[in-house]
């Protein structure tokens, strides 16, 4: 599995994975090294999404400046 992939690669490589798996008719050790990469893939789009998250609670203002993101809810 290459270290640098985008959200998008490691969601379809996950589903892959989770397909094979539904499947039932895996060896167990084969089963277990797609579980483990099924892992590795699920903490790599955790990971990346919380990125994403961290830089959604800015944005720039007219001038170029960054300030905090927050929702006005209306009442």
């Amino acid at each position: 599995m290459p270290e640098e992939v985008t959200f998008e690669e490691a969601m379809e490589q996950l589903e892959e994975i989770v397909g094979k798996l539904e499947q039932g008719d895996v060896p167990l050790e084969q089963a277990i090294s797609f579980f483990q990469d099924g892992m590795k893939l699920s903490k790599l789009c955790h990971d990346k999404l919380q990125r994403v998250e961290k830089q959604m609670d800015y944005i720039l203002r007219e001038g170029g400046e960054l300030e905090p993101f927050e929702i006005q809810e209306e009442e």
